[in-house]
């Protein structure tokens, strides 16, 4: 919220307080000020010019040479502005003049022609471009005909101003209007509210003479106010309105929409000016959207519609999307010469609603959302009728077309001092806190030790002890409120468990070579389900900032992989990351379950040359070592099953389970999937992270060092390719018996010399008995009964 000094003085005593001293004050109330802005941006030497004559440069088509009357003197400037004409008064920046930016302004030359001076558009005298009308927004201000030639343009223009810039929070919607911040000064000054008059005199015809009003869905729409005037002008808005507009952010157009900007801005009320002309039927009907229906709005894109949205109609087609946006069909013209001016209090969550489905947020669904003064819905269309005569020359028609089935009840609010000083852990004397509440115009009494209090609609955000708790603390002074130590008993901390292990988790991995990646848990609709390894419903956000970071995500990979693509595209070539984080899921009782998982993401060489040998680059099976020395490190036994999931490579993808449960997938990234991640050979790991630090593990028993020698027998199988080595392995221990005691594959041949469709593995086999030494004799018993078994699932030794 932008806040003007001078435009704040019309309602409020500042007591003769300096701007930074005022915000200091705010600050110190509890609305941050973020800023303090001096509009004037220190400039001197400005002043009003009148252009007597303009002729194109000899030397340069898009030069003029200018004669400009600047009060004392006629004088010479040469100006490169399309839109300079003669019979202009302009701004113009004399020599030695100081331009924000630090622009000195000095006599030259050029093309040979001297120029003693510079016409100025308003983006050099600091003002932001969005904020300037269209009609200059490629050239210089023109100033209104009654502009004094040779005064100073800062104080006759008021930009002699400083604006604050107020960081307000989600509760406090009050302060999003000149007169909230009026209120809020108020109560720290101690001053009264000046509120705005609203004079004009009404027409003998009266408004239900040429419009009526329908609506049709009062639950969104319990109350609608429509004023009609008629005989207006539509021009250009004064140098005051124009000047306290920009000072608030928004940029003028013209009298009627600036008048209805105006009024937004001063009561935070949000209003809407339609071409009475152009609604055709004399009629406005507010209902929900049919279903597919389409209008145009003022942004001049066509929306479709859903029955989600509540619309304004002329009683047949849409004109309006009801307190988001205008629509184009109704809009107020040059031509305009009978308004509709609508006030209206729509129900927050309707007005979300239609915005979350076009993308659509505006200055007056902002405030809708959080809730609206039901109480100003009229003085606000009085007030604008009022500024609308007086600016527009129009007539305002007798009465106003007014729905209303608006509950205005103020909320009452029940809280004891005792209850007030024992969370402050202070004693606040009561007369100070009746105090208080009546500088916040909270209508008061004290019953039966009780102060009980009656909250203004425009203060919304009160609603319970808490927040009366909240209000006098901060304006009694937060900084009257003493520090106090806790007292507590000393006791050691620890760390459970599962932290513990997540630590373990770290070591491991950064143990390993892998760098440690943080990334958004906000994601698009498309990437938030891609690698899931569960997948449910997604999970939007009502508002999101953009589409890129508009869903909550179900798989850590995603935003993993974008990181390596950032990495590798910054020819950092072998790129090693990890990462630990939540992920939402949504169970089918629509709440939303996080689990913690843990994704790994590698690509280019894990070895590199070095006096060991060859370098090596990263794969499938070194991926695989990391996990299983993961979850050997943890004591987990984990298996690895052939799968396929969408984006992975379809004969280099398992899945990783644990006691007979799917928790994570492992794989090389399809090559389509690396192409368009810009990537070499990529491999992923994605796994349930709680459910593996969750488990349960027996109790450490101790395993005396062996006193006799174990028996190692080799055993080579030709197998078909298809056949998974974990499966052969899985068969061997099972034949094995007792004896056995690791089995460990040691060499993969599909060379030349082996049959199509087939490869060999090679497996070792460790025969151990801790209770004596085993005999040759015992050993081939057990071999062979795992060579049988070998053989009845197919696999052939290989000579």
């Amino acid at each position: 919220m932008l806040v003007s000094i001078k435009w704040l003085k019309d309602y409020i005593d500042t007591q003769g307080l300096a701007p930074a001293d005022l915000g200091e004050k705010i600050t110190r109330s509890g609305i941050e000020v973020d800023a303090v802005i001096d509009r004037s941006h220190g400039m001197t030497n400005v002043v009003v010019g009148y252009v007597e004559s303009c002729v194109k440069h000899p030397e340069a088509d898009k030069l003029s040479i200018c004669q400009v009357n600047v009060g004392e003197e006629t004088t010479q400037i040469i100006c490169g502005a399309p839109n300079i004409a003669a019979g202009q008064k302009v701004i113009v920046a004399r020599p030695g003049a100081s331009l924000p930016g630090g622009m000195k302004i000095k006599k030259a030359k050029l093309r040979g022609e001297e120029s003693n001076g510079m016409i100025c558009s308003l983006q050099e005298l600091g003002i932001e471009g969005k904020l300037v009308p269209k009609a200059y927004a490629e050239g210089i201000y023109v100033l209104p005909e009654d502009a004094e030639v040779g005064s100073d343009v800062i104080a006759n223009f008021d930009l002699d101003d400083t604006v604050l810039e107020l960081g307000l929070t989600p509760n406090r919607a009050d302060a999003m209007s000149m007169l909230g911040v009026a209120y809020e000064v108020g109560a720290i000054l101690s001053e009264d509210v000046k509120l705005p008059e609203s004079n004009y005199t009404e027409a003998a015809d009266s408004a239900e003479s040429m419009l009526s009003l329908n609506v049709d869905s009062p639950e969104a729409n319990p109350l609608y106010v429509a004023k009609v005037i008629r005989h207006i002008e539509v021009k250009e808005s004064p140098m005051w309105l124009q000047q306290r507009l920009m000072a608030a952010g928004v940029r003028p157009h013209n009298n009627v929409v600036d008048v209805t900007n105006y009024v937004l801005m001063e009561y935070g009320q949000p209003l809407h000016a339609f071409d009475y002309d152009s609604l055709k039927t004399g009629n406005i009907t507010v209902r929900q959207a049919k279903e597919g229906e389409k209008i145009t709005t003022l942004d001049d894109t066509e929306r479709t519609l859903s029955a989600h949205n509540l619309v304004i109609t002329n009683g047949e087609e849409p004109v309006a999307l009801a307190g988001v946006m205008g629509g184009a069909n109704s809009e107020v013209s040059d031509s305009t010469t009978t308004i509709v001016i609508e006030s209206a209090y729509f129900a927050s969550g309707s007005i979300r609603q239609t915005s979350k489905d076009h993308g659509l947020r505006s200055d007056a669904s902002s405030r809708y959302e959080k809730g609206v003064d039901p109480n100003r819905v009229i003085p606000a269309a009085e007030r604008a009728a009022s500024l609308i005569a007086e600016l527009a020359g129009g007539e305002v028609l007798a009465g106003s077309l007014v729905f209303d089935q608006l509950d205005r009840e103020e909320k009452i609010v029940k809280v004891s001092p005792d209850f007030i000083n024992t969370r402050l852990g202070m004693k606040i004397p009561f007369e100070d806190m009746m105090e208080i509440l009546s500088r916040l115009k909270f209508n008061t009494d004290a019953i039966n030790g009780q102060l009980v209090i009656s909250v203004p609609t425009r203060r919304q955000d009160i609603q319970i002890e808490e927040d009366v708790v909240e209000e006098i603390a901060r304006l009694y002074g937060y900084d009257e409120i003493p520090a106090t130590l806790p007292v507590t008993e000393a006791a050691p901390g620890g760390l459970t468990p599962y932290q513990e292990k997540r630590r373990i988790v770290r070591k491991v991995l950064e143990g390993a070579g892998l760098l440690q990646a943080t990334t958004y848990s906000l994601t698009s609709e498309k990437s938030a389900t891609q690698f899931a390894l569960t997948e449910t419903e997604t999970t939007k956000l009502l508002m999101p900032m953009s589409e890129e970071r508009s869903t909550l995500r179900q798989s850590l990979l995603p935003h993993l992989l974008e990181s390596v693509s950032y990495n590798t595209a910054r020819r950092m070539d072998s790129v090693a990351l990890y990462e630990t984080g939540a992920v939402f899921l949504k169970a089918d009782d629509e709440l939303l379950n996080e689990e913690e998982h843990l994704a790994i993401a590698m690509t280019g060489l894990w070895l590199d040359h070095s006096w060991q040998g060859e370098k090596k680059e990263v794969d499938f099976f070194v991926l695989k070592g990391i996990v299983e020395g993961l979850a050997n490190r943890l004591g987990v036994e984990l298996a690895f099953e052939r799968g396929q999931m969408d984006g992975l490579h379809p004969g280099r993808t398992a899945f990783i389970m644990l006691n007979g449960n799917r928790i994570g997938v492992i794989g090389q990234l399809h090559p389509t999937e690396q192409k368009a991640r810009d990537l070499k050979n990529t491999v992923v790991m994605e796994l349930n992270l709680s459910a593996l630090l969750e488990v349960q593990l027996d109790a450490l028993v101790y395993t005396p060092v062996p006193r006799y020698p174990s028996i190692s027998r080799d055993v080579a199988l030709v197998l078909s390719k298809i056949v998974e080595a974990g499966t052969i392995e899985a068969v061997i221990r099972n034949a094995g018996g007792k004896l056995l005691k690791d089995v460990r594959v040691f060499d993969l041949y599909e060379g030349d010399k082996m049959e199509e469709g087939k490869k060999s593995v090679a497996f070792s086999l460790t025969y151990f008995d801790p209770e004596k030494t085993l005999t040759d004799e015992e050993v081939t018993n057990a071999h062979e009964k795992v060579l049988s078994a070998l053989t009845e699932v197919g696999a052939e030794l290989r000579s």
